[in-house]
């Protein structure tokens, strides 16, 4: 297996607190699949927490899903009074400020990392940005990361968190939706969650 080919290892951490009384989190690298996952949630009948302020565009046709205040979550956590039972978009390293009074379950997007990168590349080129990382020093980095991240996740009694590999997930949807139904413990509209998922957006394949 090439250094790039794997995000995660697949793993479910699970804990006995209803959803309804949980926040559902999607997060991920960016460019991991995280915005298509909150449509899927969406169609499914969880309530999306997002303010649109981040607009849609050619990198994310169909909107990013974005909610401003997660970014401030470690000075000023009290969006999440509101959040129980209702999902929202993370990037990964913002898991580590979620306080412990609240219990989550987090949707952890997995994607081959060669395919991110070049997601991100396509993106940063969109945005007339070229301040790109040399690719394999940024697999390190995501590999290191996130192999930190599995070991927090693992000390968490309020987190349960399943791994969703964005491949798998595009090419044959069906069965996936099935494991998020199952892991989040909802009575969800599976039919309309596989809707969602356009295989035409993915774009960026190695």
């Amino acid at each position: 297996m090439d250094a790039g080919s794997q995000a995660f290892k697949p793993s479910v951490f699970v804990m006995h607190s209803n959803s309804q009384e949980s926040v559902i989190i999607v997060a991920g690298l960016p460019r991991s699949g995280t915005s298509m996952m909150m449509r899927i949630l969406e169609a499914g009948g969880v309530p999306a927490l997002t303010d649109g302020v981040r607009e849609a565009d050619v990198s994310n046709p169909r909107g990013y899903y974005e909610f401003e205040p997660v970014k401030r979550t470690k000075t000023d956590p009290s969006w999440l009074s509101s959040a129980p039972g209702k999902a929202v978009k993370m990037v990964y390293r913002l898991l580590y400020d979620l306080p412990p009074n609240y219990n989550y379950r987090v949707l952890l997007m997995q994607r081959t990392l060669m395919e991110v990168l070049s997601s991100q590349r396509a993106m940063l080129q969109h945005q007339q940005n070229d301040d790109a990382v040399e690719d394999a020093k940024m697999v390190d980095i995501y590999r290191r990361e996130l192999a930190n991240l599995d070991t927090w996740f693992q000390k968490q009694v309020n987190f349960s968190k399943l791994d969703v590999n964005y491949n798998e997930l595009v090419k044959t949807p069906g069965p996936q939706v099935a494991r998020i139904a199952e892991f989040l413990g909802m009575d969800l509209d599976q039919s309309a969650m596989v809707g969602v998922v356009d295989i035409k957006l993915y774009r960026n394949r190695v």
